[in-house]
């Protein structure tokens, strides 16, 4: 039993949680690990009522150690351990100390050591063997060093958190760096910024950061709001409108620093508001659970304007980058036109590409590319004469040696760039043709020695090939097609390839009904 007069025993008390507080409220976790059921009662009377950057406390029980070890194994949002030191045995506090930074890896938890039998875990030996922030004895431990004991650890506990936060917010930011030409990359980005906000301020898990739809005309700026990021209980909202699913408590507080053009910071939320050189407008919207002090203010305004170029120059690289491969899509339709097949054919071959690259385990950015860079595998039929190209016949042996050409005619145009993009292009031209049984041209290559991304767009090409009407042929049934790919499974193709094609058939189907000619 406890020595300490400073502290009253009270009768058994089953509840965890002081009363008042709502199951949904927000809480700092608190474990009393201690084989003495006074104990807890004690530690939660003393506790009970105290608050901490607004939030109260939350009590959980363990009576061993291993009790808490099963606990801790299944809870992660412990800020307190108040831990006894002997239990099942004289270390068996200290035992779990050793598992819960070793183990569990749990290096956020603040512990403090308490124990009626010093002589069993000296002081001295345990603060240097072991990570723990306070030592004390239960006989010294009177209400208001406890309750002085309990804010020092929850105030670690807090600054860790945010610390931890920013690096996952700067972790997010610097991730989305290497793709800042995708959408999705500006959507990471976003999501980066909340974290470091919310983290480096201590503000509410919930947020929503949002872009209009407009451009730089000013009659634009009235279009909706779209989310591009949002955490806590907004995150559901990602890629929605700002009307569609919002609170509306939420949208009057958007609306209200739109129409002043101005952000807002009111006692517990923050509206941050700004336009890019693009007259786009953007908006943070932040809960918050104190109010936001002057230097934050500051910080924030800076930070905005930081964040503001930041987007102005993904806006940018966006733009070049879809403008880029537009015109490109277009000029390797123009290519098309020149030969016997439509320009949507090589549309639907970037598509199968990339459906079949990620079905083969290829990355989501690698398959991108191969939308890109498969539609250019004729490309060489540039330097093809008209009367072959034209041809509506069977061309006779020698006008086939001559469009064989193209492969090396498309490699040729297109090796010498070091963009990946080309660069995965210039194998494509020139390996499209080979064959898995090595029967194929230019070089005869067979099996693996045929590169992936020429293995794949074989597949595509012929896929769509054989499904389309030409002058020359009818288009084959989908019965035709799959007996001819399981016939070809191997000689033609790459058996693994073929398989995905079978796999991926549906979606093969609706790629080719949404790019019809």
């Amino acid at each position: 039993m406890m020595q300490n007069q400073d502290l009253l025993v009270f009768a058994d008390e089953k509840e965890v949680m002081p009363a008042g507080v709502n199951d949904k409220e927000e809480t700092w976790q608190i474990l009393i690990v201690d084989d003495e059921e006074d104990v807890h009662n004690v530690t939660k009377l003393v506790l009970e009522g105290m608050k901490f950057e607004g939030r109260r406390l939350s009590f959980h029980s363990a009576y061993s150690a291993s009790e808490a070890k099963d606990f801790l194994a299944q809870h992660f949002d412990i800020a307190m351990l108040l831990l006894d030191v002997v239990m099942e045995d004289d270390e068996a506090g200290l035992q779990l100390v050793r598992h819960i930074r070793n183990e569990l890896n749990n290096k956020m938890v603040r512990i403090i050591l308490r124990t009626g039998q010093p002589g069993k875990a000296p002081e001295s030996s345990v603060i240097i063997d072991y990570d723990i922030n306070d030592y004390r004895e239960k006989t010294e431990l009177t209400a208001q060093k406890l309750q002085t004991a309990t804010i020092g650890a929850l105030r670690s506990y807090r600054d860790l958190q945010i610390i931890e936060q920013n690096k996952k917010g700067l972790e997010q930011i610097v991730q989305a760096s290497p793709e800042i030409f995708r959408l999705q990359s500006m959507q990471n980005f976003a999501r980066g910024v909340l974290t470091q906000l919310t983290s480096m301020l201590y503000l509410g898990k919930s947020s929503l950061y949002l872009k209009t739809t407009g451009f730089a005309a000013a009659s634009q700026k009235g279009n909706p709001f779209i989310i591009l990021a949002a955490t806590g209980n907004f995150e559901h909202m990602i890629c929605r409108t700002l009307g569609s699913d919002v609170p509306s408590y939420v949208t009057e507080r958007i609306q209200s620093a739109m129409q002043k053009e101005d952000s807002l910071f009111m006692e517990e939320y923050v509206v941050l508001y700004w336009q890019s050189q693009d007259m786009s407008a953007y908006v943070i919207y932040l809960e918050c659970q104190k109010k936001v002090s002057e230097v934050d203010r500051r910080l924030l305004e800076v930070f905005c304007l930081n964040v503001s170029a930041a987007f102005d120059n993904l806006n940018l690289h966006t733009e070049m980058d879809d403008t880029q491969r537009d015109i490109f899509m277009r000029l390797m339709e123009v290519a098309e036109t020149r030969s016997r097949e439509t320009g949507y054919h090589v549309r639907r071959v970037g598509e199968y590409a990339a459906l079949l690259a990620r079905c083969m385990g290829i990355s989501h950015e690698e398959s991108e590319l191969y939308r890109f860079a498969a539609p250019m595998h004729d490309i060489g039929k540039i330097g093809i004469p008209d009367a072959v190209l034209a041809k509506p016949e069977k061309l006779i042996p020698t006008e086939f040696e001559l469009m064989k050409n193209h492969a090396l005619i498309g490699y040729e145009m297109l090796k010498g760039s070091e963009l990946p993009l080309f660069k995965l292009a210039s194998v494509i031209a020139l390996e499209h043709h080979e064959k898995y049984d090595g029967s194929g041209y230019p070089h005869g290559l067979a099996g693996k020695d045929i590169q992936l991304s020429a293995r794949i767009t074989a597949v595509a090409d012929v896929f769509d090939a054989l499904g389309c009407e030409r002058i020359y042929k009818k288009a084959w049934t989908l019965e035709e097609i799959v007996e001819y790919f399981n016939e070809q499974r191997g000689v033609h193709f790459d058996p693994t390839v073929v398989d995905c094609l079978l796999e991926k058939l549906d979606d093969f189907l609706r790629i080719r009904d949404r790019f019809r000619d």
